[in-house]
């Protein structure tokens, strides 16, 4: 059947979606990506979603609002990617759409309990496409004592796992993320977390300092040198402390975080602000995958994917930084690096329409294997 998954992440660089033939579920899935499109995010919604997120500013009207402009603009996303793919709306069996996080607080935050917002109203996609939409994926791992993220492992476990190999699958959006897939292929035991910021940080200098969205193939970071008294403060930021299962986002490293260092640590040149911002991602994967990874097993390789696989001068910095281990992007060994997170949803969706559960519960912390995702049926039968 035909399948659309839709990511909208937290460096708000666009809406990835992605058109997939997927066949049966589980460890029988059989996935052919068709087709994919980056469809940009206009900068009046970029603006609204940071503001939304924002402890500060942040209104109940704003977000009321913005979960229904973030599903029209999903509406054109797709409408996009199926002419792009030539293929006709009545031809779609089912849409995933992860939404746009607004807020995610994977512990205990004072009076605040666990929990997760995300975006992007799915009666809107259900009705402008006539299908059935899975939606809200992270809720139910919550409810079973998970993060709610990292939610791709279960994805990459099915696509990437090969029989006597560690390997550990890099994911560079506006988050950095890991799955390590075992030698042994056991799901119980595949290990995911968040390694800290992937472009988020970088963009946000780009945007403060250039009026730019992000730092082509790492121009401005390969023109700077690093300010060490600033890379010692990001790396001991109290993220870098937690042990996994953990989970982070925007509230930790988004855009007031940003300005407050380039603040402190003012008269640098301003490629060293997003050189350091970029080692710094380099090195925050290099800490967790020595501290939690390497110290337990011996890692035969890591494949990158996401935007962040883009970055030249990025990728650089973590092949000095694994010197050891063989380093390759998802684009090198056959998969689109640009696609990975939508194709992740695609196949949570067909999980879900299965009745198949698609948490890991070694990445989330969850009690339980649960099926995930909101479903809105089709409205028109």
């Amino acid at each position: 059947m035909y399948g659309i998954g839709i990511m909208s992440g937290t460096s708000l660089d666009g809406v990835d979606t992605v058109l997939v033939d997927i066949q049966d579920y589980g460890v029988n899935t059989n996935l052919k990506v068709i087709e994919y499109n980056e469809y940009p995010m206009p900068e009046d919604i970029r603006m609204k979603i940071k503001l939304a997120c924002d402890e500060k500013k942040s209104r109940v009207d704003l977000i009321c609002s913005l979960n229904f402009e973030i599903g029209y603009l999903f509406v054109e996303a797709v409408k996009k990617l199926l002419e792009k793919a030539n293929m006709k709306a009545s031809q779609i069996d089912f849409i995933a759409s992860h939404g746009q996080t607004i807020y995610h607080i994977p512990f205990q935050k004072g009076k605040f309990v666990p929990s997760t917002l995300q975006i992007g109203e799915p009666s809107v996609l259900a009705y402008e496409f006539n299908t059935t939409v899975i939606s809200n994926f992270r809720v139910m791992d919550m409810a079973a004592g998970g993060q709610g993220a990292p939610l791709v492992p279960f994805s990459e476990y099915i696509l990437y796992s090969e029989k006597g190999k560690n390997i550990a699958l890099q994911n560079i959006g506006g988050i950095g993320n890991v799955t390590l897939l075992n030698e042994n292929m056991d799901i119980d035991h595949v290990e995911a977390f968040d390694t800290g910021p992937g472009n988020m940080m970088i963009n946000e200098a780009c945007c403060v300092l250039y009026g730019e969205s992000y730092d082509n193939h790492g121009y401005y970071a390969s023109q700077g040198c690093v300010i060490d008294e600033m890379l010692e403060e990001l790396m001991n930021h109290p993220y870098m402390n937690k042990l996994p299962p953990k989970s982070t986002g925007r509230e930790d490293f988004g855009e007031n975080y940003v300005q407050s260092l380039i603040d402190k640590y003012s008269g640098y040149d301003m490629n060293d602000y997003i050189a350091t911002f970029t080692y710094f991602t380099a090195k925050s994967i290099e800490y967790h995958y020595r501290r939690d990874i390497m110290s337990k097993c011996h890692l035969d390789k890591v494949i990158i994917g996401g935007g962040g696989s883009h970055n030249s001068a990025l990728i650089h910095m973590i092949k000095e930084c694994l010197s050891e281990i063989d380093v390759y992007t998802q684009d090198e060994v056959g998969y689109s690096s640009d696609a990975k997170e939508a194709i992740a949803f695609a196949v949570l969706g067909n999980e879900t329409l299965h009745q198949h559960f698609s948490n890991v519960k070694s990445a989330t912390g969850a009690k339980h294997n649960v099926i995930l995702g909101n479903i809105t049926f089709k409205p028109v039968l």
